[in-house]
């Protein structure tokens, strides 16, 4: 069983022969089906969770002490030196559930701020990442989609990344996070910061009105759009572009991507980036990736964020935290599929400093 864990997951030099135990213990091994499954390019991510349960590289911690946390937090902020090896094993090895957990128990037992307390012990990007660790999964993304809404050029960029990729709850809890924090809706902000196409593509994912999976297929509607898409070539049609992208689901669009190849001689991309320019077709390339294959679209992301000369360091730690808990083991799959090397190799030869070790604990494992 150990064996085959190590073959799906691959060898982590940093948890050691322990982390394939507790593998085994979590029972993460996968059948022949679900390996396949896992590995094999497949687009209704439905399909992937209902076998699987979770993609994700960070699960809750089975054998979790909540006080035992607590005070191995304190001995590495308070002792001599930042005990900052502890301070990530902690908080990579742990869900976010239960990161919640230690903050409020950190609190009631110390009279102390948790999150101020490692902000005050850490710096650089290290801090970036803790702060993120122990934020609600739905104030990161607000936070984050605010910074590329008010940050020229990334709105078409992380702002598809969020509004297309969360879940229906998820995308509610980060836009009442964004109000909360911010004192004003993301679509007020979307509205005063963008315009055109992009304007009205990311308001109707902010909407979040794209239709549920369903195991019927409507083949008559997918010639509809098909047909619909094929005429929306001339000025003033954007429209339909966006309502289609926007409010079918996903497994019915991949059928209009493949129908349309097929009457036009040529991938629905093509006729993107002929008919759209700047920010509306990069946002509209980014989307039709998120609705072909999430996990090969994040694949991209990590891969051009450690190809700049400074890797961004922002992208790797929003996604890799975003994504440990829900699809980054196929997001590790496709990378080295994609590109000829693992995630984690590419992580150790890019990223250098104190964060280092945190980026690579989230990612978990080399893929053999």
């Amino acid at each position: 069983m150990r064996q085959q864990s190590r073959e799906f997951l691959g060898w982590d030099p940093l948890c050691g022969e322990g982390w394939g135990a507790l593998l085994a213990t979590q029972e993460l091994v996968p059948t022949r089906a679900q390996h396949q499954a896992v590995t094999t390019p497949a687009h209704p991510q439905h399909l992937w969770t209902a076998a699987w349960g979770t993609l994700g590289t960070l699960r809750t911690f089975l054998s979790f002490s909540v006080d035992k946390d607590v005070q191995r937090l304190l001995r590495a902020i308070t002792g001599q030196g930042v005990d900052r090896t502890a301070i990530v094993d902690v908080l990579t090895n742990r869900s976010r559930e239960q990161r919640q957990l230690i903050a409020q128990a950190f609190q009631e037992r110390t009279q102390q701020d948790l999150l101020k307390s490692l902000q005050a012990a850490l710096s650089g990007h290290l801090e970036g990442i803790v702060v993120a660790l122990l934020q609600p999964a739905a104030r990161l993304d607000a936070r984050e989609l605010r910074t590329a809404l008010k940050d020229s050029g990334a709105a078409e960029d992380v702002g598809v990344e969020i509004l297309a990729t969360r879940t229906p709850p998820q995308l509610q809890e980060c836009l009442a996070a964004y109000k909360h924090d911010f004192q004003v809706e993301a679509e007020e902000d979307i509205k005063s910061e963008t315009s055109g196409t992009l304007q009205d593509l990311l308001l109707a994912l902010a909407k979040g009105g794209r239709e549920s999976y369903s195991e019927i297929i409507d083949y008559n509607l997918a010639e509809q759009d098909v047909q619909a898409l094929k005429q929306a070539e001339g000025p003033s049609t954007e429209g339909t572009w966006v309502l289609i992208l926007t409010q079918r689901n996903p497994e019915h669009l991949v059928r209009v991507f493949d129908q349309y190849q097929r009457r036009t001689g040529h991938e629905l991309e093509h006729t993107v980036r002929n008919r759209f320019h700047g920010d509306a077709q990069r946002a509209l390339l980014s989307l039709a990736s998120v609705i072909r294959n999430t996990a090969l679209y994040f694949a991209h992301k990590l891969h051009q964020a450690l190809q700049e000369t400074e890797p961004n360091y922002q992208a790797l730690m929003r996604i890799l935290i975003s994504r440990s808990e829900t699809d980054l083991l196929s997001i590790r799959a496709e990378f080295k599929r994609k590109f000829g090397k693992s995630l984690y190799s590419s992580l150790q030869d890019a990223v250098k400093g104190d964060c280092r070790l945190a980026l690579l604990a989230l990612c978990r494992a080399e893929d053999l």
